[in-house]
């Protein structure tokens, strides 16, 4: 236990503590610029099992803020190249990777044995499906999400209330690290505080992370903390789904235009541009499942829906997990 000597030094956590951690089982969807902080905190603090999924490859762009890669590493898979960097780190722990897009169909197969959920990959379609799965088996979840100079963590499901509890709704508008930019200090502060968090968790530590949520605003230097544990789950939640779900009695509606999805997720679909929607006559016997790329779209189409009174509605985010 030498390599752990600091941390067990703390009262709070001794040698049951360090027990805790070893025998903790844990999965991190997202190995990219949150996950490059997270995982090596988790790691170095012996962190016993770390199921990983990412279904990406490094690349340039990447490094400024994906701090656990190298310039060898392009073109790799980030989960990959991610299990052989944490090994070096610390060969005591034990890292299964999950290399390939996973939807929520897979959630309950990677949920086996679980004991703590950390989203790690800033995509608000991959947050609901982990939230939604947390709080049917009661899986605590942490989550974190950063643009620009600014974000937030927090500690989710368990014994608090799920993410829809906190936020029942997409925001209107789907902006992320690819279109809108982001600091790399901004981000590698919000995956050391998931790490926190998390190891909070698993100790055990009092008060708990899980229902509250920290602020982070690096523009103007602020920092702000709140609770959220009187939190009421939603009524009738539209949840997403993915391909592996899909029935031959769905009515499958694709609300991006050709040139944008010239192929969509299913050979038959209605492709219907969401200002089409008020003047649409769904069916009334059938699912409506609502086609886009980051679910924005699909959850604005299906407040659109809701509000004439259809409630047999789920979305799906073209690109998965």
């Amino acid at each position: 236990m030498d390599r752990y000597q600091r941390q067990m030094m703390l009262p709070e956590i001794g040698v049951e503590g360090q027990q805790k951690l070893v025998d903790a089982r844990v999965l991190v969807v997202g190995a990219g610029g949150l996950g490059a902080t997270l995982l090596p905190q988790l790691v170095g603090a012996g962190v016993g099992f770390i199921r990983l999924c990412d279904d990406d490859e490094v690349a340039l762009h990447n490094l400024h803020r994906q701090t656990l890669f190298t310039m060898q590493d392009i073109g790799h898979s980030k989960a990959a190249r991610a299990q052989q960097a944490l090994l070096q780190r610390n060969p005591e722990v034990q890292i299964e990777v999950v290399p390939r897009a996973i939807g929520a169909s897979d959630l309950p197969h990677l949920l086996t044995d679980i004991d703590l959920v950390i989203d790690a990959a800033d995509n608000f379609a991959v947050t609901y499906q982990l939230s939604d799965a947390c709080l049917a088996t009661q899986i605590p979840l942490i989550s974190a999400s950063v643009l620009g100079r600014q974000g937030y963590v927090g500690g989710f499901c368990g014994s608090a209330p799920s993410y829809r509890a906190l936020f029942p709704r997409l925001p209107a508008s789907a902006a992320n690290c690819n279109t809108a930019g982001v600091m790399g200090p901004a981000v590698a502060t919000l995956g050391a505080m998931q790490a926190q968090m998390a190891l909070s968790v698993l100790l055990d530590l009092q008060p708990s992370p899980l229902g509250s949520v920290i602020n982070c605003d690096f523009i103007n230097w602020h920092m702000r903390a709140f609770r959220f544990d009187g939190a009421e789950e939603p009524e009738n939640s539209v949840p997403f789904i993915d391909e592996q779900l899909l029935t031959k009695d769905d009515c499958i509606v694709e609300l991006r235009s050709v040139e944008e999805a010239p192929v969509s997720v299913a050979n038959i679909v209605e492709r219907i541009l969401p200002h089409a929607l008020v003047d649409w006559q769904p069916p009334q016997d059938r699912r409506i499942v609502l086609v886009c790329a980051s679910g924005i779209r699909a959850a604005q189409a299906a407040s659109v829906l809701e509000a004439r009174g259809f409630t047999r509605l789920a979305m799906l985010a073209a690109k998965r997990l």
